[in-house]
């Protein structure tokens, strides 16, 4: 059986963010709640654990992965640049559900990347999200929580169904919102670019970056 860390998504107690932490310290792989869908979070540094991701999704390895970091400024050790245009969103959105796509500096590895030299980062506004990268004071990985090509999953029971054993753990952080994901902005070009439209619509960013 998969083991289960009930969190309470208000106030996660910093003793069970401890327990999850260590696990992803050894290299290990869980499912935790964000502010749309859960995902599947391991240390966005340890290349071992990013291809333990690919295979318990059955996810092609040409598709990259994205993180969420634990605090804002965080960026800077995954951008290579951040553009006006992506200081501009952070400011606006993060935290919130707005994946934002940057050059990968030299900090991220090409597994994340799956080559294409981009890296998408998320400051997502889920406290238990944020604490595990906090905590591990490194990025996480934040593809769904489901296999490659289910839809994606909001509850506990619903990662079960889907991943069965597949994780070292799952946070029970109760039901996710659901609906849409993030919204993927990518500002490695100039116009930003849509790349998937989510919770926040294409208006109100293009909205943002059209203000002075």
């Amino acid at each position: 059986m998969v083991k289960i860390l009930k969190l309470d998504p208000q106030n996660p107690g910093a003793s069970s963010i401890m327990e999850a932490v260590e696990i992803l310290k050894e290299g290990g792989v869980i499912a935790y709640p964000t502010e749309t869908f859960y995902g599947i979070g391991a240390d966005a540094e340890n290349e071992e654990a990013i291809e333990k991701i690919y295979m318990i999704k059955g996810r092609s390895f040409n598709k990259p992965i994205p993180v969420i970091i634990g605090k804002q400024n965080d960026v800077i050790k995954y951008a290579k640049d951040i553009p006006e245009t992506g200081r501009k969103l952070m400011d606006r959105f993060w935290p919130g559900a707005l994946t934002l796509l940057f050059e990968a500096s030299h900090n991220v590895p090409q597994k994340l990347t799956a080559g294409t030299g981009k890296i998408g980062i998320r400051h997502s506004s889920n406290i238990i999200a944020t604490s595990l990268a906090k905590t591990l004071s490194r990025a996480i990985t934040a593809t769904s929580a489901n296999l490659s090509g289910q839809k994606e999953c909001s509850s506990v029971d619903d990662v079960i169904d889907s991943l069965g054993n597949g994780v070292d753990a799952i946070i029970d952080g109760g039901q996710t919102p659901g609906g849409m994901g993030s919204t993927i902005v990518d500002v490695t070009i100039d116009p930003p670019t849509i790349v998937r439209e989510g919770v926040i619509t294409s208006s109100i960013i293009f909205d943002i970056l059209q203000k002075t």
